[in-house]
């Protein structure tokens, strides 16, 4: 488990949706990556998501499609990679696919002002 104060250098595994709302909440920014094992983009755009973590002040969680399906539906997730973006707590952005790192760091920092 992390903790609120520490910011997180890597990315976070979600464990179920209670989990994800109480990361979301403490989080100015939150970059959620819903990703599957058994995905082949997921796992190009992961060395990306990690470095996102690393990188910026944005919380990046990851989420299992396959180990939180009710959790994934709920949010409306329709295919892998979907990366979700949050901003004080409310949905600000979602993007499909594999993305470029610049891109996604570029939305990080628009969330972040």
């Amino acid at each position: 488990m992390s903790t609120p104060e520490a910011k997180a250098s890597e990315p976070i595994h979600v464990e179920s949706a209670d989990h994800m709302e109480a990361l979301v909440a403490e989080h100015d920014v939150v970059l959620v990556d819903y990703y599957a094992d058994w995905c082949g983009p997921c796992k190009m755009l992961e060395p990306t998501v990690e470095s996102l973590a690393a990188e910026t002040d944005a919380a990046v969680l990851k989420v299992d499609i396959d180990e939180l399906q009710d959790l994934a539906r709920a949010e409306g997730v329709r295919s892998v990679p979907t990366l979700q973006f949050y901003a004080d707590g409310e949905e600000a952005e979602r993007v499909i696919g594999v993305q470029d790192e610049a891109d996604l760091a570029a939305i990080v920092e628009r969330l972040s002002d």
